[in-house]
């Protein structure tokens, strides 16, 4: 395993300083942070990042993108997380679907969707994780069967983010008759239009009411040929893909920073004992970022790294978590969401959401799992 150079050049600090001159001034002095991707689904600050070429950005200039690095990407997507901005309109559609077409869709299906992706306008869910599949993916139970013009889809999936204010989500399903021994194979990929009829999408509420997950329940569904996303058959290959950039932005490990952040700006001061775990805190977020910008580099380079990509998952829950937690205990009193204090506010929702965090993009065990796998490889 390689982990690829870290240090950002001058043009990407620069965007980076643009990328924060333009939050300093969009974002109201009153803004209430969303809390990584997921914090806060709004299309019109979507659209305005796109006319600034923050959406789409590594979409080739031909199906209305900008042509520009993962590592660019990587940086203004590490600005808006911790800034709280809320980008969860464009988010999954921009960071997994685009690459997803860009490498396995038909030309017709890039000059489909790949535009209105770039300009924010089009809203991407994933439906891989079923009801009694657990972490065994491969075991999907959603099917989809022949029919003129195209397959009927019937099956649910879990845990399908935005899926109540999102246009297309990209199923993995079974086209084929499962191999005895052979799981993998059989499965494929299906773009499925979340109004279609048939569609069914039930909340997954947080514990405070809240909602981002879903359940989407699809009854003979059809949905045609020219939404078969790649291969038949190679659904698996394709969404193992996929997963080296779902697991491994910043998204995975700074979705809690504006809690830190938060609480910093409303002290005087820290003491030792709580300055020893701001700094113990301060080295994993270092380390992980490394690990994770030298992920986008390895994706600029035409690589694939699945396992780093999984590691880069795996240590940024458990630190997404952590930081919770210590900052649960440094607050050293009961959480009051209308105590008027942004961080305690912030922070009652850390607690309630953060466990997702596990379920989002594989669990700490399969993600271990996978590493282990590949490193002794």
């Amino acid at each position: 395993m390689q982990f690829a150079p870290t240090a950002l050049s001058p043009a990407e600090e620069a965007l980076r300083a643009e990328v924060r001159e333009f939050l300093a001034a969009e974002l109201p002095p009153d803004h209430r942070p969303a809390l990584g991707f997921a914090g806060r689904h709004d299309p019109e600050f979507s659209r305005t990042l796109a006319e600034r070429g923050w959406v789409g950005m590594a979409i080739p200039q031909e199906y209305g993108g900008h042509g520009r690095s993962a590592v660019d990407r990587f940086v203004v997507a590490e600005e808006l997380l911790a800034a709280g901005a809320p980008i969860g309109a464009h988010f999954v559609a921009d960071r997994q679907t685009a690459p997803a077409l860009l490498h396995f869709g038909t030309e017709e299906q890039r000059r489909r969707f790949l535009p209105g992706i770039a300009a924010g306008e089009v809203y991407f869910s994933l439906g891989m994780s079923e009801p009694d599949s657990g972490s065994d993916l491969a075991s999907v139970r959603t099917r989809a069967t022949r029919v003129e013009g195209g397959w009927t889809v019937t099956g649910t999936k879990v845990w399908t983010s935005e899926a109540h204010r999102n246009h297309f989500f990209a199923v993995l399903c079974r086209t084929s008759p499962m191999e005895e021994g052979r799981k993998h194979a059989g499965l494929s990929q299906l773009v499925v239009d979340l109004s279609a009829p048939g569609v069914r999408i039930s909340p997954i509420p947080y514990l405070d009411g809240s909602h981002h997950f879903n359940e989407v329940a699809l009854e003979e569904v059809f949905v045609p040929d020219d939404m078969v996303l790649g291969e038949l058959g190679s659904g698996w290959q394709q969404v193992t893909s996929e997963l080296a950039y779902e697991r491994s932005g910043p998204d995975r490990w700074l979705s809690t920073f504006p809690v830190l952040r938060e609480w910093l700006r409303e002290r005087p001061g820290v003491t030792d004992d709580e300055a020893a775990v701001l700094g113990r805190l301060a080295g994993r977020a270092r380390a992980i970022r490394h690990l994770s910008l030298s992920v986008a580099r390895a994706l600029d380079a035409g690589a694939a790294p699945a396992v780093e990509a999984a590691l880069v998952k795996e240590v940024g829950t458990r630190f997404e978590q952590d930081l919770v937690e210590a900052l649960r205990e440094a607050a050293g009193t009961e959480l009051d969401q209308g105590s008027g204090s942004l961080f305690c506010s912030l922070l009652a929702e850390a607690v309630l959401t953060s466990p997702s965090y596990t379920l989002r993009g594989g669990t700490t065990e399969v993600l271990r799992s996978v590493a282990a796998k590949g490193l002794a490889a």
